[in-house]
Parts: structure tokens; sequence; C-alpha cells
């Protein structure tokens, strides 16, 4: 019998003469990592503990502090929610029941509708269950035997599930108990360990398999966590999510609206203009010192030059296109990468021209399914604070370094400090050869390593025609938004015909940077406003300050001091309407107005105003100069 050597995390090696469980190894080591123990992860694949180990490997015990295991408890808890199901409503059907972000869900086919009683009565029998401890067992049954029992308990999409696995698949069962369910793992030992800290959220309709020509199923959603205590966290944060959504504080704070006509794309009202505005004059502050141009290229363009991109053969089912009057096929740019080739291709460039850096707030249109639509965060139409940079290689490191600190600079003056790197390298659907890939990756990875930068490895995830750094935020309540890109592209320049003249004389083909900082503005709009919770700092708030009175004498002292405020380059507005105070300063704070300046009887004598801000308690008594100095200093851009 041959021995099996494992390694374990620490780089110590255990030897064993022959097979051995994740069960048997977890207790070799120890009796409270035995205890511990919910599976085991070889060679980066995660299998059950009553699994066997039969070959010399890497392996990792995984327990409930292991990274991997709120994807077990959110497996299991689908299990054991399909379970209840089925003992609580008989002759209901499961069908696919996978962990997602943050939870799971379940598809079931049931002639009468869930209702959110159901949903407390389904958690209810959850909590039966997993009292009951019951373990999970793995068998390997015979296909036809496996697509019979189904069939013949009346469960004809796991038949059908079965029928379409490739022939040379195993067929595995897991039992809880007297419950079975198709499924390829791998589970927790048993149903004890989903432990309490889960929560049914939600019903939704749900296709089956995702076919709108298929049966509509009941989807049930749920969470869970490692304990009660994570889960309490997770439910407290969707309660702040709810209260920051950026839908409704747009409505309080006259932002801006979505109808019908114009599916996935904004109606800016004043306010939400201002705002977007204010988010361009500072990108365009910051560019110019930065040493960026700025262009500006058209919308629609001839079918041809996304033929010639690449973006025609793998992005042409995300593009709307229109056939003008002359029979020619144009498209609204999804992109506005090679319509930046087309400027910078005006003219011979000289390698004394490089770096180029050419910025753009270009608008794309990108066909995004109707159900995935969320307002500002998911749209069919945005606004790209994009730029390309042209340069040579020897020069992509530094451009890279620069670019990267830039827009960690820039996240950090928007109250962004918590600021993680994704590498996203090739995926399966690309432009360009494995070598061009190989120097493009290995670039771009020198750079980030060179700026000092911790990244993980997002795989197959970059662009089609290049590589890519993904900037990703953590908000104020813990969520993360993937914003800001950085791409190394050496194929785009080559298909269009790109090039500059070197030192030697002779044509060569530029590197060309994609860059973007806020990525999409208005789903960075959206996220500022659930940062903040609508209390935008002073410097971007729309409006800035309210004039207030609190009688009627007082209107004309309210338009001298809007006029003091509006030179001070204030974006200001007057309420002498006849209402009392209080009522008018409720109303403003619900708009998230961040200050106002009230004046009655006694600010006209003093010449003064009572400065409110946002959210707090108490009020100033300043002089009318002093209070607009101070706001104005506080109206500032940082990038002024």
């Amino acid at each position: 019998m041959s021995t099996v050597a494992i390694t374990l995390p620490d780089g110590s090696v255990r030897q064993f003469n022959g097979p051995i469980t994740g069960a048997e190894l977890a207790a070799d080591i120890g009796p409270g990592l035995a205890t511990a123990a919910l599976a085991i992860k070889i060679d980066d694949e995660l299998i059950d503990l009553s699994r066997s180990i039969d070959c010399d490997s890497t392996v990792e015990i995984i327990t409930r502090k292991s990274d991997d295991a709120l994807e077990l408890i959110r497996h299991d808890a689908a299990h054991v929610m399909a379970e209840a199901v089925q003992e609580l409503y008989p002759g209901t059907q499961v069908t696919i029941g996978p962990a997602i972000e943050h939870g799971f869900y379940y598809d079931f086919a049931r002639d009468e509708a869930f209702t959110p009683d159901d949903l407390e009565k389904i958690e209810a029998k959850m909590h039966e269950i997993v009292k009951r401890d019951d373990a999970f067992v793995r068998e390997e049954w015979d296909r036809e035997e496996a697509a019979k029992h189904f069939k013949d308990i009346g469960e004809k999409y796991k038949a059908e599930l079965i029928e379409g696995f490739p022939a040379d698949e195993p067929i595995s069962i897991y039992r809880q108990g007297d419950w079975k369910d198709l499924c390829r793992g791998p589970h927790m030992p048993s149903t004890g360990h989903v432990g309490k800290g889960f929560k049914l959220q939600k019903l939704a309709g749900a296709y089956w398999r995702g076919d709108s020509d298929n049966e509509m199923l009941q989807r049930v959603y749920g969470t869970a966590w490692r304990d009660e205590k994570e889960l309490k966290a997770h439910l407290h944060m969707l309660e702040e999510a709810e209260k920051r959504d950026h839908r409704r504080l747009g409505r309080e704070m006259d932002l801006f609206h979505f109808q019908e006509e114009a599916i996935g794309s904004v109606f800016w009202h004043p306010k939400g203009w201002t705002l977007f505005q204010s988010l361009i004059d500072y990108m365009r502050d910051r560019q110019t010192d930065a040493g960026y141009v700025e262009i500006n290229t058209p919308d629609i363009m001839d079918r041809g030059l996304w033929e010639k991109s690449g973006h025609w053969e793998k992005f042409s089912e995300n593009m709307f296109t229109t056939e003008a009057k002359e029979d020619r096929v144009f498209a609204l740019k999804p992109m506005n990468c090679p319509g930046g080739v087309q400027v910078y291709n005006q003219g011979i460039k000289s390698y004394r021209d490089l770096p180029l850096r050419m910025a753009e707030f270009g608008k794309v249109h990108r066909f995004e399914p109707s159900g995935a639509l969320h307002g500002l965060m998911r749209v069919r139409a945005f606004t790209q604070d994009d730029a390309h940079i042209f340069c040579a290689e020897e020069q992509i490191t530094d451009e890279c370094r620069i670019v990267c600190q830039l827009i960690l600079d820039i996240y950090s003056e928007f109250g962004f400090d918590d600021v993680r790197i994704k590498f996203s390298d090739r995926p399966a659907k690309r432009i360009g050869s494995d070598e061009i890939w190989d120097k493009s990756e290995a670039a771009l990875k020198s750079a980030v390593e060179a700026a000092g930068l911790e990244y993980t490895v997002n795989p197959g995830e970059g662009a089609f025609y290049g590589p890519k750094l993904e900037f990703v935020l953590r908000d104020a309540i813990g969520r993360d938004w993937q914003c800001g890109t950085l791409q190394v592209d050496l194929n785009l320049p080559e298909r269009l015909g790109a090039f500059y003249v070197g030192a030697d004389g002779e044509k060569h083909h530029p590197v060309m940077l994609h860059r973007a900082l806020f990525g999409s503005l208005e789903r960075f709009t959206g996220i500022l406003i659930e940062h903040y919770a609508g209390k935008l700092p002073l410097w971007m708030a729309p409006l800035q300050a309210v004039v207030a009175t609190i009688t009627s004498d007082a209107d004309d002292y309210a338009y001298e001091v809007l006029d003091a405020l509006k030179a001070a380059g204030i974006r200001a507005e007057i309420d002498i309407r006849n209402e009392k105070i209080n009522y008018k300063v409720r109303e403003h704070s619900h708009a998230k107005v961040p200050a106002m300046l009230v004046v009655g009887q006694r600010e006209i004598e003093d010449r003064k105003v009572a400065l409110r801000r946002l959210g707090g308690k108490d009020q100033e008594f300043l002089a009318l100069d002093k209070a607009v100095a101070r706001l104005a200093e506080d109206c500032r851009s940082p990038a002024a």
C-alpha cells in the first residue's frame, strides 16, 4: 500500500499508510480541529470531510472561521429550506438551490403561491431540521436509477437535470435523514452545522433554467451567516441600505426620475444635474492638473469601425444598432475607446509626444435586461469619465503607477479610504494572441506591484481586449462597489492602425491604457447618495444653503443674505413662504439641504444670521459676512 503525503497550509507534511478521509486527517491533527472541521479543500477544491484523500495533496481543513465556510453554510441552508418546504407542503417540487452572495435561494414548482406568512412557517421548520442534526450522507447512484427515482416521486425537474448531465459525470445524491436531493456537494457533516444565523427574506418569480419559454417557478430567498451576531449585523446593514436607497432619496431631494418611455435612462432634474456637473467639474480640474487633454467623439458610428475594433464580434449582443436611410448599419457606442483612437490617428505622432493622455466624458449605451436595471446603479445609458493614455511599452509601469495613485487620491477626497484592488486576467472571450496577453498581463502586474499596492486575482474577468485592475470601494455601511478600472491594451491600437514614429525612425504601435476613475458617473452619483445617506458634503451638494424667514418683515433682509451667498459662489435659494419656521426647517432638512440661514427681526437689527447645519441640534448666530465666508470656504471643491 502506497503512502499518502498531506501538505498542510503551514508547510508541514504528514505521512499516512494509504488513503485517509478529511475527518480522519482533522482528528489526527487534534481533537479540537476534529470537532470544528466542516470540510476540506484539496488543491483548491472543496470536498466533504467523508471523502478520501488517496494521493499526495495540499489540504486545508475548513472550519467556521475559514473564508469558505459561508458558502458551505449557505448551500446547506438551501437544502434545509427545501426539506422544510416539502415537509410543510407535500407535492411541491424542488428544482435548483445554490448559495449566492450573502445567502441562498431555492426555486420551487407549486400550484399555490407562497405568502409572507409561509416564510415564517418555513423558517420555523428549518430551525427544527437544524436541531435534528441529521448527517449529510453522499451516495453515488446509477444514472437511470436516479432519473427513475425522481420521476416516480413526481420530481420531473430533477429527472430533467440528470438526463442533461454529461455521460461520464457521476450522479451524486445527498441524504439528510430520510430526505434526498440531487447535488454535487460538498456539504458540512450535518444539518446542525447550519446554526441559527439564517433568515428567509423574500419571494420572487423565476423561469425554469432562466428561460422565459419555460415554466414560472417560485423563488424563496434567504440569508445565512456563521452565527446570530453576523446575521443581526447583516440585517442592520439592510435596514440602513433601505434608508439610504438613492431612488427614494433622489425623489426627496428632487434630483432625477425614470420612466417607461426611456427604460434605463435618467431624467435629471435641475438639482440632480447640478450635482452631476459638479462631479464632472471636479474631475476635469483633477485631470487637467494631471496632464490630460479633453476630447469628445460621436455617439453613433458605422458598424465597420466596431468590426475593426473587435466590439462587433465580442460585444454586439450588448449594443444598440440602427439603420440609416442609406442602408448603412450604425451603432450607439458602448465604449469610448475606438473613437479615442480615431482622434489619436489624426496627424503623425512621435515618441516625443508620448505619453499622450486623452480624457473624454463620453455617453455610452449598453443593452441591459430590464430585470437587471436598478436606479442609477445599473442603467442602459451612462457617462464614463474615460481616458486613453497612449504610451510606449517602457512607459507602462510609470503611467499605471500614476493612474493608481490618482484614483486612490480622488476616492479619499470623496470619503472612500477603504479601497480594494482586483487584478483581472484574460477572459475566455477575447481578441489577440496569447503572446500579447502574456506581455499585457505582465506589464500591468509589474506596475501595480511597483506602486506597492496589494491586490487579489480575479481570474478570467479581464476586458476582451486586455487585462485590468478593478478598484472596489467599501461604503459607510460596509458594501463593496466596483468603480474605477485600469486596462493595458496592446490589441486595439494595432487593429485600428495607431502608430508613432520611434527614436529609430520606424513606426511602432503604442500601448493604450484605458482608464476610468468614477467609472459610470450615474452609478458613482448613486453610490455617493447612499454612502452619505443624502447628506452630501457641502462642496458637492446641489443646493448648498437656504435662507428662511421667521416673519415676512425679514423678506428684504433675506434677499440681501441670498445675494451675498450667490456673490460668494454658493448655490442658495430663499424661502419666504408664510409658514412657521419649524415647518421650514423640517422640510429643508428632509430634502437634505446642508445649511440654513434663518433671519428674523433680531437678525435684521444685528446684521446677523442664525446658521443651522443639517443634522446639528444647535444654531450659531454669526455676522452676515462671517457666515458667508465660512460657508464659502466649506463649499470649495478639493480640486480647486
